[in-house]
């Protein structure tokens, strides 16, 4: 380990000290050059509670609020909607780490300065990723970044800065760029008490002065794993994978019953790796019965033996894809059982379409979505698994779900494939939608008036459209749409950047070093002879791009070989 990496580590071990961190059965150190910092288990003994830290140390929106030199500047902006509270928390951390005093520079200091999520790439990096989702979202959000910096960030954080006495300190779009990541790699969602946040008592009114006046709840939950949700077209994937700093809908807390969910960063807690098979998890602790520490967050382990001595003590960061991962966390897992495949109809190639009126009122009154994710464990069920599904249950329902869908007039014979169809419904109607001809739109609404009468005496529900919808044209068209969709993707992927068995090929032949499972970097990219075959060396963010383009692929792939035999079997069948 280097000296330097030392340097840093006792002074943040000081800093915990003055600000009541307990390392019980723990201990930070350097772990390798791709994860940093982590948490390791120690000799000491403990209950199970292996690391206490008090919320007053979190970096949320309130404290951010609160702070003496953010919070005057800061909260008129955040009542008006003009920023949100992830921009507080990304401000907040910009600032601090330009501030030459900053009481938080044993913590930064000890925090990554590069990343390997595309926000970093080069531009030749990033055309490693030309072709898959990322590559589009990555470009997009940079550019957001990059006007959200020019037209709120660098004047604000300049202007602190001489409030807080230096005139001299530069602030760069790499520093707002350094903040945006830490924020997106770091950040928890937070289940803080309600008596927390509002306190009742003078000792919590002091401890928690003026969160009442700063903390506006919201209905919404939004944490990274819903980041996929709300993607109608392609426009909006840097949205998708990371949702705009600068967007006004607040996620500053939400409630469910006495606990409000709040994003924040937790000191400490936040050195947790990601591992598949988590060794704790973090809760909070309102009343001090688990800690001995009222108001804290602690990590527990979730085995009941004893830790290994230097054991890593990982989390999990939940179950996530490669395009996640990699865009939000700079890291992939090879073969990740948690991959998937997003694909999408272009909203706006509706308007191009006959009859794009109609089919969009249907679209809508079906509640239809235009986009699907398509995680890999569907293919569990489908027509070519690999032996029977983890879960019949699961199976069984899929089934009765699909078939309660289509009864209602039973003009339309069952399809047989119906169980073995691994494609959300919500999508398919939408494609079914689409595809319709104009004789398929009259019987429709033939359909329809013969259900709920010529007088329109009530509506028909959005599951009476989609059966109606279905009897009309059932589901070769929707399909026929589904294997040009996704034949298109594969296609983009492979002009792009070779095939499946290209990308497998120069994994194969890359320099690996395997590191706690994880593939070691090589900073220079070179070659050198090794048992009569040439060997090429790799830096970590090719190796991950490489990775996850090559799940895209074989997900593209064996999706579309699943809509290809839907197909065939619903022509041969007439549906």
């Amino acid at each position: 380990m280097e000296i330097s990496t030392e340097a840093k580590l006792e002074p943040f071990l000081r800093w915990l000290q003055v600000n009541k961190v307990e390392l019980r059965g723990c201990k930070i150190k350097y772990s390798d050059e791709s994860k940093g910092f982590g948490i390791f288990s120690s000799n000491e003994f403990s209950d199970g509670v292996l690391l206490v830290v008090p919320l007053d140390l979190a970096i949320t929106p309130m404290r951010v609020l609160q702070d003496p030199l953010i919070g005057p500047e800061c909260s008129a902006m955040f009542d008006e909607g003009e920023v949100d509270d992830r921009f507080l928390m990304i401000l907040f951390l910009t600032v601090e780490r330009l501030r030459k005093n900053s009481s938080w520079k044993p913590y930064l200091d000890m925090l990554p300065t590069t990343f390997g999520n595309p926000l970093w790439f080069t531009d030749d990096e990033l055309l490693e990723l030309k072709g898959t989702t990322l590559y589009r979202a990555t470009e997009l959000q940079k550019q957001n970044l990059l006007t959200l910096y020019d037209d709120k960030v660098k004047d604000l954080v300049k202007k602190l800065l001489v409030l807080d006495g230096d005139s001299e300190s530069e602030v760069s779009f790499e520093d707002f760029l350094w903040a945006n990541s830490i924020f997106w790699t770091r950040a928890l969602n937070i289940p803080l008490p309600h008596s927390y946040v509002f306190p009742q008592n003078q000792e919590d009114l002091n401890k928690c002065d003026s969160i009442n006046n700063s903390a506006e709840l919201s209905n919404d939950h939004n944490s990274r794993g819903e980041l996929i949700n709300g993607l109608n077209d392609i426009k909006n994937e840097a949205q998708r994978v990371n949702s705009q700093v600068n967007e006004a809908t607040s996620t500053l807390t939400s409630t469910q019953g006495e606990t409000l969910w709040v994003e924040g960063l937790v000191p400490g807690i936040d050195f947790c790796n990601h591992d598949l098979k988590a060794a704790a998890t973090w809760e909070v602790d309102g009343t001090g019965l688990i800690t001995g520490v009222r108001f804290s967050m602690y990590l527990l382990s979730v085995e009941r033996s004893s830790f290994q001595s230097e054991k890593e003590i990982s989390i999990s960061y939940g179950h996530k894809g490669n395009e996640e991962l990699l865009y939000l966390y700079g890291f992939v897992i090879d073969n990740n059982p948690d991959d998937y495949l997003m694909i999408h109809y272009p909203a706006e190639a509706i308007h191009s379409i006959p009859l794009s009126d109609s089919k969009a009122l249907l679209l809508e009154e079906q509640k239809a979505q235009l986009r699907c994710l398509l995680p890999k464990s569907l293919l569990e069920h489908g027509f070519f698994a690999a032996g029977h599904p983890k879960d019949g249950s699961n199976d069984n329902k899929w089934e009765v779900d699909r078939i309660s869908s289509f009864s209602w007039s039973g003009q339309r014979r069952m399809p047989s494939y119906l169980n073995k169809l691994v494609f959300p419904e919500n999508f398919l109607t939408a494609l079914r939608t689409i595809a319709m001809q104009e004789d398929e739109i009259s019987k429709v609404s033939s359909l329809l008036e013969e259900l709920v009468g010529s007088g329109g005496e009530r509506q028909p529900s959005d599951a009476e459209v989609r059966a109606a919808v279905w009897e009309a044209c059932g589901d070769s068209g929707a399909l026929q749409l589904l294997v040009d969709l996704l034949q298109a993707k594969l296609t983009d992927l492979e002009e792009s950047s070779g095939t499946e068995d290209y990308d497998s090929e120069l994994l194969l032949k890359s320099c690996m070093t395997e590191s706690q499972g994880q593939h070691a970097s090589c900073e220079n990219n070179s070659s050198e002879e090794t048992n009569g075959w040439t060997q090429h060396k790799m830096s970590r963010k090719m190796w991950s791009s490489i990775v996850y383009r090559r799940g895209q692929k074989e997900l593209a792939r064996l999706f579309l070989k699943e809509a290809e035999h839907a197909l065939q079997l619903a022509l041969t069948e007439g549906n």
